[in-house]
């Protein structure tokens, strides 16, 4: 298994769709209430098999470039996911996306995978800035950004379409020169 350990706890992991899927799944399943507010994939996600399909695909993305999806891992075990979602050349930006399990959220684990990602973001993949978009009434997320030293750069008007309408969402960012203070 390919890792990038954060701390003695944490660590992030490409995903081994076989291998991983029903683990990740079964998290994602056992959080689907709380989770499917924030994230309209959710409900689509029924079964192992949509999972499996899930993982492969984001392999697929970051083998060419475009994206990289990780499993956070919790004392080695399965507790969320966090991926860059896509890579802008243009502006040599990257912008994060994360769930976590209901059953880790209060450890502090999020905000360590945070920090990971902005470790891989600007050493390994050499970007500028990263950025975090989460509802403005989504609090944790909001917390996670906040706790992981990004900016508040402002709020979008109708910016997310969940289940429950369009939701405005806040746009946090860090930039390099940030970072490595």
């Amino acid at each position: 298994m390919f890792t990038f350990k954060i701390d003695n706890e944490v660590s992030l992991a490409l995903p081994r769709p076989k291998i991983d899927a029903e683990a990740v799944f079964h998290l994602m399943d056992e959080s689907r209430d709380e989770l499917k507010t924030w994230l309209p994939w959710v409900d689509n996600t029924k079964t192992v098999a949509d999972e499996e399909k899930f993982l492969s695909d984001t392999l697929a993305e970051f083998g060419t470039g475009d994206s990289m999806s990780t499993i956070i891992l919790y004392k080695d075990q399965p507790a969320g996911m966090i991926s860059f979602n896509r890579f802008r050349s243009m502006d040599k930006s990257a912008e994060i996306g994360y769930w976590l399990g209901t059953k880790f959220v209060g450890k502090g684990i999020m905000h360590r995978a945070v920090s990971g990602m902005c470790h891989i973001g600007f050493i390994n993949y050499r970007v500028n800035k990263i950025e975090i978009h989460a509802a403005i009434d989504n609090e944790r997320s909001n917390h996670v950004a906040q706790q992981a030293g990004f900016h508040l750069d402002g709020c979008i008007r109708a910016n997310e379409l969940l289940a429950d309408g369009f939701h405005d969402g806040n746009i946090w960012t860090l930039l390099k020169n940030e970072w490595e203070k």
